[in-house]
């Protein structure tokens, strides 16, 4: 009896450990959770701050991954608002600083006290021909999810409106052309998507390595042309970003598979040469990383997976992005004088 109980204390003691471990080390026992919406689909629960394998991920009282913000545009700042999917978000497996939206920020603010230099020498009368700027502060906001397309992404806009930015970027790869209409049906289902924290690391664990994967309950296939669909997304984007004198710029990442061989599948240089029609009628600022993407010496290295972008990748995107915008944001300085 009393080695039972030294055997039960020590199996006990062993688990306690173990959770502590899971917990501390790899996040375990705190997932990010979902919440359906039958408009967008699904969001990212508001206000989450969790740690994940060692990245940090933060979620604001918006679903954005960004820090709480404020509804309203401070007066003297400009304000950026990404829209995209799980490219965008960046993930678990992405630390907040590592993400597009932070480095995006980053770049701009560098312009931004480049700017605020200048306007101090012009001032002093050592330069009298200078661009001034009173942009005292950058914000990127970071509305996206993992899965999210065209849809999801109008209808966030929609619902929260476009929190008074000047700029909106919306940020698809190539997959978002043929993405489906929201759906909430996989949420509290799909290990992916959960909507309540597990009650123990343990459980966590077991639950997503070890027990089956759980049945999803079955989706209708969508009939029509989904990228004819997704391209019309993607026009009334535009049409709310013209209704509030935001700029528009779109851009497209593609497959890691694209770059190299075999390439794009005849459906998807089908579905890009639409895109590059579509934008090209609509007069969209536009950017396509595929040839950007072959241009870099190591371009294998821009990716995690076959989708998702390493933080060497995601640089590139922010980079070419904040390149973009420096023209906008220059041209907003020189009218605010």
């Amino acid at each position: 009896m009393k080695l039972a109980l030294i055997v039960l204390v020590v199996v006990i003691g062993l688990l306690i450990v173990v959770e502590i471990a899971l917990r501390l080390l790899f996040g375990f026992g705190n997932p990010l959770i979902y919440v359906a919406d039958p408009q967008i689909g699904y969001l990212l629960a508001p206000n989450q701050n969790v740690r994940r394998f060692g990245k940090r991920v933060e979620i604001n009282q918006y679903s954005m991954r960004s820090p709480a913000i404020l509804p309203e545009r401070p007066a003297e700042s400009t304000r950026v608002l990404l829209l995209g999917d799980s490219v965008a978000n960046g993930g678990w497996w992405t630390d907040q600083s590592d993400t597009i939206s932070e480095m995006l920020k980053r770049q701009l603010e560098a312009t931004r006290q480049y700017w605020h230099s200048r306007t101090s020498q012009e001032s002093s009368g050592e330069e009298k021909n200078s661009p001034s700027s009173p942009i005292s502060m950058i914000e990127v906001l970071n509305a996206s999810a993992n899965s999210w397309g065209p849809r999801n992404e109008l209808a966030y806009l929609k619902r929260f409106g476009n929190f008074h930015a000047q700029t909106i970027v919306l940020l698809l790869n190539m997959d978002d052309l043929f993405g489906a209409a929201p759906n909430s049906s996989g949420v509290g289902i799909d290990r992916n998507y959960p909507d309540r924290k597990p009650p123990l690391a343990l459980w966590e664990l077991i639950s997503r390595y070890v027990l089956p994967v759980p049945s999803l309950p079955p989706v209708k296939k969508e009939a029509g042309d989904l990228v004819s669909i997704n391209l019309a997304a993607i026009e009334q984007v535009k049409a709310i970003a013209q209704q509030t004198k935001s700029q528009f710029l779109l851009a497209m990442t593609p497959l890691l598979r694209e770059i190299g061989e075999p390439g794009s599948r005849d459906y998807e240089r089908k579905a890009r040469q639409r895109l590059s029609d579509f934008v090209q009628a609509q007069q969209i600022h536009y950017i396509d990383f595929l040839p950007i993407f072959k241009a870099e010496s190591h371009p294998t290295g821009l990716y995690r997976d076959h989708i998702h972008l390493s933080p060497a990748g995601n640089r590139v995107v922010s980079a070419k992005i904040s390149q973009a915008l420096k023209k906008e944001l220059l041209e907003m300085g020189q009218n605010r004088r």
